[in-house]
């Protein structure tokens, strides 16, 4: 059996790969202006045809009474072509808009595909200069490409998310402000959404707060922190999470508890993601000397020996991190799973 070797010109990926950002930044942006002015097209459409609803009711009652070939017979039978005419191209434009938008988002979807294959390859490239050294510590390439995972993750959450939302809120108080003029009994309603839909944005930009870094973690501590987050993960997934303490809780030196939660929060990170599980559990125990987690699962599992061999690869970076997280701290973490039996992963740190 042959092999191939070949080499990958590591300024032109990163190239590339800058390129294909900045790119799809203006694409997004783009989109996000155009369904802006889809959104105006669409309010006014809808005046348009009110407007004409008005006249072609004005125009039936007019018919019985003024003859036609009069000059006022004539002008409002211009004007009603006139707002038939401007009625159907706007909708022409709606159309048109729409379906622009909807090849748009097609491209932007193979742009981020794209994006994901030259991550791959990165990933593949950094494989064959450096690997994990003997302690099992993550190489500086690993790290950096963990971070850029990170930023990526942050970035297309607030895009989808928070930033989403909020050119929508826009949106909603354009249409407040229109209905206020027109017809103010409707807006107590419209203002009732628009509370709900402010209170989901607040909602979202704290989970990602809370994601970048807990503040309950360093005010209260790690038990409650977790206690917070696993139900949240439970109303979210709808996996049953049971959180259970062991000891006596105590506030931990240093970046204990950060290094614990983090290694937590990658453990149901995988759950979520890999373990189709209906059930997880997560054991915190302080002894005098040492505080241990377990997270058990009873998902489908895996071939952990098949893992290990491709733990540097760029859909393992997260059993790299926990590996790294824990190894700063002198702690010990261990992955224990198999087809159909689930995972468990273990961590202890001692102090």
């Amino acid at each position: 059996m042959s092999t191939v070797n070949f080499s990958i010109n590591r300024s032109a990926l990163e190239a590339a790969r800058s390129l294909l950002s900045r790119h799809l930044h203006t694409l997004t942006k783009y989109l996000s202006d155009e369904e802006y002015r889809l959104h105006v097209l669409e309010l006014h459409g809808d005046e348009l045809a009110e407007e004409k609803a008005a006249i072609d009711e004005m125009w039936h009652r007019m018919r019985a009474d003024i003859p036609p070939g009069s000059p006022e017979f004539e002008e409002t039978f211009r004007e009603i072509l006139r707002q038939s005419a401007d009625v159907v191209a706007t909708q022409q434009r709606i159309t048109e808009l729409t379906a622009t938008l909807t090849k748009l988002r097609g491209e932007r979807e193979s742009l981020y595909e794209m994006q994901r294959s030259l991550d791959d390859l990165s990933a593949s490239a950094a494989e064959t200069d450096e690997s994990l050294d003997g302690k099992g510590l993550t190489t500086p390439r690993q790290a950096f490409t963990m971070i850029e995972e990170e930023r990526m993750r942050i970035a297309r959450d607030m895009h989808d998310g928070p930033a989403q939302s909020l050119a929508n809120l826009v949106l909603q108080a354009e249409i407040l402000e229109r209905l206020l003029r027109k017809d103010p009994n409707l807006v107590i309603k419209e203002l009732a959404d628009f509370k709900d839909d402010v209170r989901h944005v607040l909602d979202d930009t704290r989970r990602l707060i809370f994601d970048l870094r807990p503040m309950t973690l360093d005010d209260l501590g790690l038990v409650p922190t977790l206690r917070k987050f696993t139900k949240e993960f439970q109303d979210n997934t709808k996996v049953m999470t049971m959180l259970r303490v062991f000891g006596e809780d105590v506030r931990l030196p240093g970046s204990y508890e950060q290094t614990l939660f983090r290694i937590i929060q990658e453990a149901l990170n995988n759950v979520r993601k890999h373990a189709k599980a209906k059930n997880v559990d997560v054991t915190i125990t302080f002894t005098p000397h040492e505080v241990s987690a377990v997270v058990h699962d009873d998902g489908v599992g895996f071939d952990t020996e098949h893992i290990e061999e491709h733990v540097q690869g760029r859909d393992h970076l997260g059993l790299v991190s926990m590996r790294e997280r824990a190894g700063l701290e002198n702690g010990d973490l261990t992955i224990e799973s198999a087809p159909g039996q689930g995972t468990t992963v273990k961590v202890a740190l001692q102090y």
